[in-house]
């Protein structure tokens, strides 16, 4: 192009904006139609006159353009989701569907073309696939504070919206249901009703009617089972065995501190600042809390078991929540001189916390809802940990407990085995929408 078709093309780009801030549609249109005579691939002018030809009823024009500026720009998420759009109105549903998964598949976040995926899939028969696009996008679009409410949902997409909420509510409803049908034939329904409240809570269709305040589960509410910050040691038989077998767990232990390599940080952070909500250090060093892992979110650390064996052997002895990609966690959990854990909440109560503590210093304690105790060494504690809690180590020593995550002994074995099967299948489903587990 020379320079005076460049000057030109800027001229008449000038003019179509001008015009389209003064609301004259007809000028911009001559003006960005003057702009594709010089240069054919100008994404601005296609997208422009596709729209134009859009709004009269010209579907197929539309395309033409579009076509024509996905060639020139095939990474441009935006044209492959108006594309997609146009086709649509043409009821190409399989057309419409293949232009949003591409545009999708370079721009993730776009949640109204998701929307819109959603409702191709719909069309083309494919309730289960239109679940996982609505509720992604959904997921996506309340995270930015939008699909709120009427007010931060765009008139024009406001039914979409609303119908892709009730597709959703009902799909999720019907897919986790289904996935307790085959326990309510092996144990019965009476003892899954406990269960289908629960999962009832986790949807939004019954309220938590949560018996103690200072009770907030950042996931699951198992309903009908006592709440309290700590439970009784009687209700555990099992760590008798544990606690008689401390020294040796402790043994094991200052071998692997002095292999210190083996530690990681327990919280994985981007950033210092986002670390220094979680941890707070008041002594020379900086705060730190260090795992040597046996299990991470169910994961089996094989090497870290075999260097620790006997630790391992009476580990595994106890009721450990074990739910696939979710649980159990246990650990030494190694808190630095001077480090404090800021208040924080857990997931679900149908599994608490354990700490035998193995190394415990002077001024070092757990706070569980306002309740504070003191750790003393070979001596279990239990504690659900939807209730706020923190730690601090306000000694000049490191304190070392052993966390294990076990069942609440309040469910029933039908009751762990459905929460297994439901846990494990949120996290299923919220992998395939592209959000966390749970």
């Amino acid at each position: 192009m020379t320079e005076r078709q460049t000057d030109q093309v800027a001229d008449f780009r000038e003019r179509a904006r001008f015009a389209l801030g003064r609301g004259d549609q007809a000028l911009a249109e001559q003006s960005f139609a003057c702009v594709l005579d010089s240069e054919p691939g100008d994404l601005e002018a296609l997208q422009f006159l596709a729209a134009r030809h859009f709004e009269r009823g010209e579907a197929t024009r539309a395309i033409e353009h579009l076509q024509q500026a996905h060639r020139a720009h095939p990474r441009e998420a935006g044209v492959l989701h108006q594309l997609g759009t146009v086709r649509m109105a043409l009821a190409d549903h399989v057309g419409a569907a293949a232009d949003l998964d591409k545009a999708l598949a370079l721009a993730p976040g776009m949640f109204v073309a998701r929307l819109r995926l959603g409702v191709a899939l719909e069309q083309l028969g494919r309730p289960h696939d239109a679940l996982v696009a609505y509720f992604a996008a959904i997921s996506a679009a309340q995270a930015q504070g939008r699909w709120l409410d009427d007010a931060t949902t765009a008139p024009g997409i406001r039914a979409a919206v609303q119908h892709a909420m009730r597709h959703v509510d009902a799909g999720r409803h019907a897919l986790f249901d289904g996935m307790l049908e085959p326990l309510r034939e092996r144990y019965g329904r009476a003892e899954l009703r406990r269960v289908e409240q629960c999962l009832a809570i986790y949807l939004h269709e019954q309220l938590a009617n949560l018996p103690d305040p200072r009770q907030q589960p950042k996931f699951l509410y198992f309903p009908g089972i006592p709440s309290r910050a700590y439970y009784p040691r009687e209700r555990f038989p099992e760590f008798g065995a544990l606690e008689a077998g401390t020294a040796a767990i402790r043994a094991e232990l200052r071998a692997v501190l002095e292999q210190s390599r083996d530690l990681e940080a327990f919280l994985k952070t981007d950033t210092r600042e986002q670390l220094e909500t979680m941890l707070r250090g008041s002594g020379a060093q900086p705060a730190a809390w260090d795992a040597y892992f046996f299990y991470r979110h169910g994961q089996r650390y094989d090497a870290h078991c075999a260097a620790c064996p006997q630790t391992t052997a009476l580990v595994e002895r106890m009721p450990l929540s074990r739910i696939r990609e979710h649980g159990p966690e246990t650990l030494f959990s190694v808190l630095r001189p001077g480090t404090h854990i800021l208040p924080h909440r857990g997931v679900t109560n149908t599994r608490l916390v354990t700490h035998l503590p193995l190394i415990v210093p002077k001024d070092c304690a757990l706070n569980v809802g306002g309740e504070i105790h003191e750790w003393q060494e070979g001596r279990c504690v239990t504690f659900d940990d939807t209730f706020e809690h923190e730690a601090w180590n306000r000694s000049d020593q490191t304190r070392v407990v052993l966390i294990m995550d076990c069942w609440n002994p309040d469910l029933s074995e039908p009751e762990r085995v459905a929460i297994a099967t439901l846990v494990a299948g949120i996290g299923d489903f919220n992998r395939s929408c592209g959000l966390p587990g749970n």
